[in-house]
């Protein structure tokens, strides 16, 4: 048998992979609307072909896609259990019985604080900024349109609230995708958040209640009475409702197991289905699965109810089959950053930028200044929180700073300032929705882009950064493991 040799890359092999990646993206996605998919197969290929030039055969680049996914399966059934989690309990009306009592708070005497407030709300507990923004954000549009309220700042309110559920709810896909990609888990990833959000929602708080309009009629209007009267029509409405969202409150207090809980509070909420809201097991294992349609009431044999367009955008979500195109992308995501990291391509780029990089401020800094740039030339907020967190994960560990920093930073660098920036398809899907233009409410989505300001005072502080334990061994990079396990074993 002969030994097959194995050699390190060039500076310029090494970055071939991650510049094709970024122009194919670019183009590709950018310019041409290409799936995020197929763009990033083809930069595993190039990944692929530099590998095999390098001396490793097909064995290797399969062995290190294979250990990058088997590390994220944890975290890629939790975004699937979420899915069945949204489904059952919208079947079961947990869901909508919090978006009811959101929407009974609206003062209009405090507009654009209480916009801000009940859009929260309704995000925290449906984890969709674009849902929130879509149905209950166009409601209080409609309110401030005819208050003569000052549209910028309610659209802003309505931005901030739609995202700040969307950054630290168990519910939403891109708080469940940063911990995946970042290396933590997702309770850790939100108890960490807090320190970013918290501050940023209390900022955003102050600012709407001195901006608010108090001289106007305190009569709920017209069309939130009305959407309130159809959710009251659709669902039974009870205490027990509240048993999944308290079970995984208190589990997540606990420390409990993630997947037993959330298994247990799906459970739950196919139990009210049944129970509460009259539908069969039948119909309430289909939403858990597929998602919950208005379709079913008449499937079910319980009326043919009129549902208001409001409701049906709200509603009609959720099922574990919604949570696959996410899972799709993880799959093809990891299969490039397993090929990347075999190659040693992460490490020669990692090398050039610790040159500016002295301490944790520069380290937070160079993220969040990546990630905005991913976010402005990639226009996609997925790919802005993949590709900071596989060129900086191992200097985290480097420099002895928890994952959870890095998966905090780029949600706070990335989720939430997507939709300030008017070319993106947040940015534009925000502006299109709430009839106000980017930029106009960019001033008054403040719990958007003060997040960044508080990571950065708590980075120069050390206030709220997360140190790995210091009896827990030091483990070497993904990267050099897969490297060396290659390098030694492989011959032909």
């Amino acid at each position: 048998m002969k030994k097959r040799t194995v050699s390190t890359p060039s500076v310029g092999l090494a970055l071939l992979p991650i510049v094709t990646m970024l122009l194919f993206l670019v183009v590709g996605y950018g310019v041409f609307g290409l799936p995020i998919e197929s763009l990033l197969l083809a930069s595993a290929i190039v990944a692929s072909g530099v590998a095999w030039k390098l001396g490793y055969g097909w064995d290797d680049i399969q062995n290190a896609i294979i250990e990058r996914l088997a590390k994220a399966l944890p975290a890629v059934f939790i975004l699937v259990l979420v899915g069945g989690l949204i489904g059952s309990w919208m079947i079961g009306g947990t869901i909508p019985m919090l978006v009811y009592y959101g929407l009974k708070v609206i003062s209009p005497e405090y507009l654009i604080l209480t916009a801000f407030l009940v859009t929260s709300l309704v995000s925290l507990c449906t984890g969709t900024s674009w849902g929130s923004a879509g149905t209950v954000g166009v409601a209080l549009m409609g309110v401030a349109t005819g208050m003569d309220a000052n549209l910028a700042a309610v659209a802003g309110a309505v931005v901030s609230g739609a995202y700040f559920g969307d950054k630290i709810s168990p519910l939403s896909d891109s708080t469940n995708f940063a911990p995946v990609v970042a290396g933590t888990d997702l309770y850790s990833h939100i108890q960490h958040m807090l320190w970013t959000t918290i501050p940023a929602f209390l900022l955003a708080s102050v600012v709407f209640f001195f901006a608010g309009n108090s001289d106007v009629s305190a009569d709920t209007p017209e069309n939130i009475i009305a959407i309130l009267a159809n959710l009251d029509e659709l669902f039974s409405l009870n205490i027990f409702l509240l048993l999944p969202p308290a079970l995984i409150l208190w589990g997540a207090v606990r420390k409990l197991p993630t997947i037993p809980l959330m298994v247990a509070a799906i459970v739950i909420g196919i139990a009210n289905a049944i129970i509460f809201q009259g539908f069969d097991l039948g119909t309430a294992l289909t939403s858990m699965l597929g998602g919950f349609n208005a379709s079913m009431f008449v499937n079910a044999g319980l009326g043919d109810i009129d549902v208001l367009s409001d409701v049906l955008t709200l509603v009609n979500r959720g099922g574990m089959s919604s949570m696959m195109g996410v899972v799709l992308l993880v799959f093809c995501a990891f299969s490039f950053a397993g090929t990347l990291a075999l190659t040693g391509g992460l490490n020669v780029l990692v090398e050039l930028l610790t040159k500016g990089i002295k301490g944790t401020a520069s380290l937070i800094g160079a993220t969040i200044v990546t990630t905005f740039t991913v976010v402005c030339t990639t226009s996609d907020g997925k790919l802005a929180l993949l590709i900071p967190s596989e060129l900086f994960r191992d200097m985290y560990k480097r420099m002895q700073l928890d994952a959870k920093n890095l998966s905090r930073t780029i949600e706070d660098a990335g989720t939430v300032i997507e939709p300030l920036i008017p070319w993106t398809n947040a940015g534009v899907f925000m502006a299109a929705t709430l009839g106000v233009s980017t930029l106009d409410y960019l001033p008054w989505a403040i719990q958007n882009y003060s997040g960044v300001f508080f990571a950065m005072i708590w980075a120069s502080s050390g206030i709220g950064i997360a140190k790995l334990k210091a009896t827990a061994p030091k483990e070497d990079s993904d990267e050099k493991q897969t490297q060396d396990k290659a390098a030694s074993t492989a011959a032909v």
